[in-house]
């Protein structure tokens, strides 16, 4: 705290009565204390410049504690360390909080806002950590999309500078914590956004866009707003109703499929509840004056400041205008359709060699009559109900090609089926080649990218690719062949050799790669 400008006015033993909660959440409860700091005025003037001091500040604590070793490192938790908000966590039921915290009960407590959140954990174990509401939010759903969203973000993080943190910018990484669960994590995420500047209901667009690529109704400058963010960061993507808060405004948001209720009352006397389910408070039917459903990708936003209820249309079209987009993407964006055609395409297939490319690539006899068929015949994915025999590719005794054995992360706990071709208003496979920038800006640069509307790509398209040579976009050819007989060692040196040539060929950087490398040795968390 001294470091940052701040100083230790002092601490308390929050005030509980343990008996008001269960036996099992009794046993592993932790010690809960508060902690008091004020701020220097002459290094520290502003509320804003006090709220980046203490997120640097809890950041650091954290992550010196996780490196510590310490028995008691992984049950560490600061709940909130903020001049907006005050988080109190607990395995505990909801009439229970006001009992078990003292505080609450206390008349000189009180405030605009609340957000509470009561549920059962469905893809981690229950812990007072865990319990919600995070520092910004409170999350009803999975995201699905997960491993991804976490892997790009620690890619990011090697671009990060900002006038507004200096050289404190080192101090704020790793963004995500490993040990958080899904609404953790994109609670650290949605705080990062927040402190680039954006405002909490432009950093939750970022990350949860509605539907935008085949809303025919949607304005021209909030479909670019969509299609430039996306070139920043990628969906957080899953069935989720979000409610979230800064302090000062305080809203919900739905996914775009529509996955999660949600539910608001607006009462004569100007007060808004929203919840999962109706009847949550009981409110005299007299006393409403409106009521209504969070509609799939739209947002609800009260603004305390502004003392009323913030319209989606209002909140969308406002963060559109803010910069260019339109042009921004129009200058910048590169599609894969608008390409030159290949000067020149690979050969056909040699039909003397078929099968010894088929039987090269892993192809079976039951892929070509029960999938590969169908779909030539009749140009749609063959359906079948009997299940998959076939033995994951670590415990199969035969020959298995690398991709077989990774397999994809989801959390399906409550999902319905989705069908990207039949839901094609809400789904979409698109994605943006090319260089990432820094998240803290937002520049033409960002979006001088390449857009493909499928990772599938066919032989002209990946050769219109590879002859790509623009501005900003060019595109090299590695060789990923390797010996086979050495086994593990020569895949693992192999991969090394190729993400060092990679980031030469690519922008010369190699001590940025390799530091890059040091501090996420996971592999999954860099690219070249």
């Amino acid at each position: 705290m001294r470091e940052a400008g701040l100083k230790l006015v002092g601490w308390r033993h929050v005030p509980i009565d343990a008996t008001e909660c269960g036996p099992q959440a009794r046993a592993v409860m932790p010690e809960i204390r508060q902690i008091f700091i004020g701020r220097d005025g002459r290094r520290v003037k502003d509320q804003a410049t006090l709220e980046r001091k203490l997120y640097v500040v809890r950041k650091l604590v954290e992550n010196r504690v996780a490196a510590s070793g310490l028995p008691d490192s992984e049950s560490f938790h600061i709940a909130s360390l903020s001049t907006r908000t005050i988080v109190y966590k607990g395995l505990l039921i909801s009439w229970q909080i006001a009992r078990f915290y003292k505080d609450l009960r206390d008349s000189a407590v009180s405030s605009a806002l609340a957000l509470v959140h009561q549920r059962f954990s469905t893809n981690t174990l229950p812990s007072w950590d865990r319990a919600h509401p995070y520092r910004f939010l409170a999350h009803n759903g999975e995201i699905n999309t997960l491993r991804g969203n976490e892997n790009w973000m620690h890619a990011r993080e090697k671009n990060f500078t900002s006038p507004l943190f200096g050289d404190d910018i080192e101090k704020i990484v790793p963004i995500i914590n490993p040990r958080g669960s899904d609404s953790a994590k994109f609670d650290n995420a949605l705080e990062l956004l927040t402190f680039t500047g954006r405002s909490i209901a432009h950093a939750v667009m970022m990350m949860i866009p509605e539907a935008w690529q085949g809303h025919e109704s949607m304005s021209e400058t909030k479909r670019a707003f969509y299609e430039y963010h996306s070139c920043l960061m990628e969906p957080w993507d899953g069935p989720a109703s979000i409610a979230f808060t800064d302090g000062v405004q305080i809203g919900a948001v739905l996914d775009r499929n529509g996955l999660r209720p949600s539910r608001y009352v607006v009462t004569k006397d100007g007060l808004v509840v929203m919840a999962s389910e109706v009847g949550v408070l009981d409110i005299p039917p007299d006393r409403v004056e409106a009521k209504g459903r969070l509609q799939p990708g739209r947002m609800f936003l009260v603004d305390t400041s502004l003392g009323r209820i913030v319209g989606d249309d209002e909140i969308k079209e406002s963060m559109a205008a803010r910069k260019p987009y339109r042009q921004w993407l129009d200058r910048n964006l590169v599609k894969l359709a608008d390409l030159p055609g290949a000067t020149s395409l690979p050969e056909p297939l040699d039909k003397a060699t078929l099968l010894e490319q088929q039987q090269a690539f892993g192809y079976t006899i039951e892929d070509l009559r029960m999938l590969m068929a169908p779909m030539a015949i009749n140009g749609q994915e063959a359906v079948g109900s009997m299940g998959t025999d076939t033995p994951p590719a670590v415990l199969s005794d035969r020959p298995q090609l690398v991709f077989a054995y990774f397999k994809q992360l989801f959390a399906q706990v409550t999902n319905p089926a989705i069908d990207p071709l039949r839901e094609e208003l809400v789904m979409s496979i698109a994605t943006t080649i090319g260089a990432e920038q820094n998240l803290f800006d937002e520049t033409p640069l960002h979006c001088r990218q390449l857009e493909v509307k499928t990772p599938a790509l066919s032989n002209e398209e990946l050769e219109r690719i590879k002859e790509l040579d623009q501005d900003g976009l060019h595109a090299v050819t590695l060789s990923t062949l390797l010996h086979p007989g050495g086994g593990v060692e020569a895949l693992e040196k192999a991969l090394d050799v190729l993400a060092v040539i990679a980031s030469k060929r690519c922008d010369g950087d190699r001590e940025r790669f390799l530091e890059l490398r040091r501090r996420h040795p996971g592999g999954g968390a860099w690219r070249a």
